[in-house]
């Protein structure tokens, strides 16, 4: 049995069994797809030294993937997952035959690379996945000390039934406003629109930069990433772009990633001062009615957050979390670690006193007459 473990610092450099483990890991996962990598490092990291790819073969055959970023401070050295606030869902790259060990030899060998290693973190990640306990196992095997913590909320649709099945179940609020406005919508010159690609692209995604910088939203701080992306899914035949015109002037956009069975709704803005004709909820409902219908998808994501929209639209709630490890044989690990530590003690005797206080609040029961 022979271990190797390669380091690859953009996705271009990948030979073709790499680029079939990612093809084969995007199946289940959008992000873990070279095109995603392609467009994260392009547009936010370019030319960024501190990306270093892992990946392990095991007698020439590649079973693991960690996209990473390697960065140096006076402190030592720390490893963090490949993604940021884009990142809806971070996951080690791997084959089915991986093992726990394998996993492990993976740790060490990045570790051995960047000593002294300080910490390494990894987020976000669903916890309930095989790879995320894998990963617990192999930094612990490695002698870090490894914490988990709660990321962000998650709300999901699973699709079992058909487009008005489905919206009879909604609240009846939202199949009202459907109603109404889109009534009111379509009476004063509005319509909607689904870009796919093809020769409506650019113009589609000249209509969704106009209405992000009318919206409420804070200017997107790495420009190229979102166009990259819906061109990247345009190629790929993921992407679906809803906007809503009125008198041929856009206020509305939603950007959904549509691929293997899941639609993700990634995107979304609509110009304020068009607010009373609803055209947020109006798109959402022309993309999901699209998705279920034409596209037959098992799931459709909300991706980030517990935003209380959501749940006029999805049933289910999961969460995201993400693992932090120290090593507590660097300067910079042990005082990290003590310092998680102590910050989890502080929070769970704080968490006991506000209950105690709260206890000791209540009004007691009055004797009986």
């Amino acid at each position: 049995m022979v271990i190797k473990v390669s380091v690859y610092k953009h996705p271009d450099e990948f030979p073709d069994d790499v680029n079939q483990l990612f093809e084969a890991g995007a199946q289940t996962n959008v992000e873990s797809s070279v095109a995603w990598y392609n467009n994260l490092v392009n547009a936010v990291y370019p030319g960024d030294v501190a990306i270093c790819i892992y990946v392990l073969r095991k007698n020439n055959i590649p079973l693991a993937a960690l996209p990473m970023r390697v960065t140096r401070s006076a402190f030592g050295q720390q490893a963090g997952s490949l993604s940021n606030y884009y990142t809806a869902l971070y996951a080690p790259v791997t084959s089915s035959a991986l093992t726990a060990s394998d996993m492990t030899e993976l740790i060490r060998a990045i570790k051995s690379a960047h000593t002294p290693l300080a910490a390494m973190r990894f987020a976000p990640m669903a916890p309930e996945s095989a790879d995320y306990g894998l990963l617990l196992q192999a930094l612990r095997a490695c002698g870090f000390k490894a914490f988990t913590f709660f990321r962000f909320g998650n709300w999901y649709q699973p699709v079992i039934d058909d487009w008005q099945t489905y919206l009879k179940n909604r609240e009846g609020t939202v199949r009202s406003t459907i109603k109404r406005m889109g009534k009111k919508f379509a009476n004063e010159g509005g319509s909607l629109e689904l870009v796919q690609g093809g020769e409506n692209l650019e113009r589609g995604l000249a209509a969704y930069q106009h209405v992000y910088a009318l919206s409420w939203k804070q200017p997107e701080p790495y420009p190229e990433f979102v166009p990259g992306l819906i061109r990247t899914c345009a190629a790929h035949s993921w992407l679906r772009l809803g906007v809503a015109w009125l008198n041929g002037k856009p206020i509305a956009a939603q950007l959904w990633i549509v691929a293997n069975g899941k639609a993700n709704i990634y995107k979304l803005a609509y110009d304020e001062s068009f607010k009373a004709y609803a055209p947020g909820t109006l798109l959402t409902a022309m993309l999901m009615e699209h998705v279920i219908e034409q596209d037959k998808v098992r799931e459709v994501d909300y991706l980030i957050g517990d935003d209380p929209y959501k749940k006029s639209w999805m049933s289910k709630r999961r969460e995201r979390w993400g693992i932090i490890a120290y090593n507590p044989r660097s300067m910079a690990g042990l005082l990290g670690l003590m310092h998680e530590v102590l910050g989890r003690a502080a929070k769970h005797l704080k968490s006991k006193i506000s209950k105690l206080s709260t206890v000791h609040a209540l009004p007691k029961e009055q004797d009986a007459i």
